[in-house]
């Protein structure tokens, strides 16, 4: 039987690096993707660690040759590659704005029609989208974030609709908080975007002290990891996948009763805003 293969991106850090170590411990041959190639996980001939730029035109190409020139047949892409722009919607440069586009949404857009080709030829295939929770939810300081994840679900359930007839499938996968380096990121992001003397320094520091503490109490990346893996290989797939239960709510009450979900953040920003003084 053909070892089946699966490309994963972002597989540095956090949930891609999980999922690397999961899919390869569960015998797939595994194309990990990452600008940091040293920190992808080694595992001899079944992680193949490759440096990858998905706002590279360039980098994807390559990327996508090499599996298909060593591996033949593609099963399973995970557009994992991600991160939070952060800061305030009136200061954020265009430049950085675009960044986010590319490398959250415009990344996984071209990737998936690279691969594409192969999984119609071979009648099967499986698109795995990261999105998050933020797809549907929202909080300050993360528009430009929540925009691209939002982009993202509706484009991966119009390419469901398109692909379904070939026997490829394109699923989301929602993660909530996770125990990563990705909090940190955006919480740097959100300073360094902030102009001098800006109006929004009180809102950077109360979203910053809430988030802080909403990422230390979240899911490891091992545990979201085995809803990648349940997204790539569940025969009759869902088009949303998500793992905590307070994941579901929140998406939940934010789709069917958006009024009551502004108002619930209204005052959790206030009570960070509070507790930071």
């Amino acid at each position: 039987m053909t070892q089946k293969t699966v490309a994963i991106t972002g597989a540095s850090n956090g949930m891609g690096f999980e999922a690397t170590k999961l899919f390869a411990k569960r015998g797939w041959k595994v194309y990990a993707g990452a600008r940091r190639v040293d920190k992808i996980p080694q595992d001899g001939e079944k992680i193949r660690a490759i440096k990858l730029d998905v706002t590279d035109s360039d980098s994807n190409k390559a990327f996508v040759k090499q599996i298909l020139d060593e591996a033949g047949h593609i099963d399973v892409l995970i557009n994992n590659a991600g991160y939070g722009e952060y800061g305030p919607a009136e200061e954020i440069p265009m430049d950085k704005i675009r960044k986010q586009f590319e490398t959250n949404f415009f990344g996984a857009v071209e990737l998936t029609q690279l691969i594409l080709p192969t999984m119609r030829a071979q009648n099967y295939g499986r698109i795995v989208n990261i999105s998050s929770i933020g797809g549907d939810v929202y909080m300050p300081l993360g528009a430009y974030y929540h925009a691209t994840k939002a982009a993202l679900q509706q484009w991966s359930d119009v390419l469901d609709l398109e692909v379904a007839q070939f026997g490829i499938r394109s699923v989301c996968v929602q993660p909530g908080g996770t125990q990563s380096s990705w909090g940190n990121i955006a919480l740097e992001n959100s300073k360094k975007n902030m102009s001098e003397n800006s109006a929004y320094q009180p809102l950077v520091n109360s979203v910053a002290s809430g988030l802080d503490r909403f990422m230390k109490n979240s899911a490891k990346a091992s545990d979201l990891a085995e809803v990648f893996y349940k997204a790539a290989t569940e025969l009759n797939p869902s088009l949303r996948y998500l793992h905590a239960f307070g994941d579901k709510f929140m998406v939940n009450v934010a789709r069917k009763h958006p009024k009551i979900f502004r108002k619930a953040l209204l005052i959790t920003m206030r009570y960070f805003e509070k507790h930071n003084h």
